[in-house]
């Protein structure tokens, strides 16, 4: 099989797969994984946490990265010996230097707990945009609860299988779909910096904030004119603040900035202008154009992205919006021991 059916083997077996995870992660059939964890282990050994697991259902006082490859290598452990030996897949490698996880199959694994977060290397802005080259499998695990009260016991708690152009940006992905076909029909130069615009913006900046209200209205002139009038209020309320907070001033430019837009016509290229500018104040020589390759798809990509994303010297990936919805309260299911909404 190839590694697409394999991906797929996987995909549909998800749900059994998580089960058969928490009965290990509860030290139950922990030592039918014993070959495989041996060979994955340092030195060929087994991992030092094994005797615990296994003697009294509890894992050592570990850190969530360290939870996280834990899981990988259990859930790695589960598949081999579990689902796929079926097909003539008896050794599975581990190798998240390569960039994905299980190189073997192209799928990457992902373990944030209830804060939702795990950090990625960074390589590309626009993979705010495009996603990851592979699909990855989400766990949620319960580690930020269960490390408050030891013995330490992890379980999975929910769990959501993305595509790889779905490891994206939502909101983002949202902003650069609605103008897509109507930038390429008119400017493919302005559809280039708009889209890196979007890739590199910061929203905690308040100018770059407001860039990104005005493009969400981009083909409305009229209720550009509006915002940019309404800028001003938020300008001063947001100054306020900071002086409250003894913090430091949005500078008067960024407010003028946004100004001069409603001096230039067509409004769509003040905006277009604007951002432009703000990609060569704040981004500097790192604030590049998509290369061929980006571009090329860009144009055709699915901008499906599911999650938020943004970055530093890593991606900071936020996978809240899998799992809950905006005010929603988490809670853990009696029945079910995975995390439900409650509005």
């Amino acid at each position: 099989m190839n590694k697409p059916e394999l991906r797929l083997v996987v995909k549909d077996n998800l749900a059994e797969i998580i089960k058969r995870l928490n009965k290990v992660l509860a030290g139950n059939t922990l030592v039918d994984l014993v070959p495989v964890l041996t060979r994955l282990g340092k030195g060929g050994k087994l991992p030092h946490w094994y005797e615990q697991l296994l003697k009294s259902n509890t894992f050592p006082n570990l850190d969530g990265k360290s939870i996280g490859s834990i899981v990988e290598m259990l859930f790695v452990g589960i598949l081999e010996t579990q689902f796929l030996n079926k097909y003539g897949i008896n050794s599975i490698s581990v190798n998240p230097a390569r960039g994905v996880d299980i190189p073997d199959l192209d799928l990457g694994i992902k373990s944030p707990s209830e804060n939702f977060c795990t950090s990625e290397p960074f390589f590309s802005a626009y993979e705010r945009l495009l996603g990851n080259e592979h699909d990855a499998i989400i766990l949620l695990t319960d580690y930020q609860t269960a490390k408050k009260t030891p013995p330490l016991r992890v379980s999975i708690i929910d769990y959501s299988y993305l595509h790889g152009s779905e490891i994206a940006d939502r909101n983002l992905c949202t902003l650069a779909r609605k103008h897509r076909d109507w930038l390429l029909s008119e400017d493919e130069t302005w559809a280039k910096k708009i889209f890196r615009f979007i890739a590199f913006v910061n929203q905690s900046d308040w100018l770059a904030k407001q860039l990104v209200i005005l493009l969400d209205r981009l083909d409305k002139p009229k209720e550009i004119l509006a915002l940019i009038e309404k800028s001003e209020e938020d300008f001063k309320r947001q100054n306020k603040k900071r002086r409250d907070e003894d913090r430091e001033e949005i500078p008067e430019e960024d407010f003028k900035q946004i100004q001069r837009i409603a001096k230039i016509q067509p409004l769509h290229l003040g905006v277009v202008t604007a951002i432009d500018d703000w990609v060569a104040d704040t981004q500097k020589d790192f604030g590049r154009l998509p290369n061929d390759n980006e571009w090329s798809r860009l144009k055709t990509s699915p901008l499906n992205g599911r999650i938020g994303m943004s970055f530093a010297l890593q991606w900071r990936y936020n996978f809240g919006s899998l799992f809950r919805q905006e005010g929603d309260e988490m809670i853990v299911s009696e029945k079910t021991g995975k995390y439900e909404t409650r509005s």
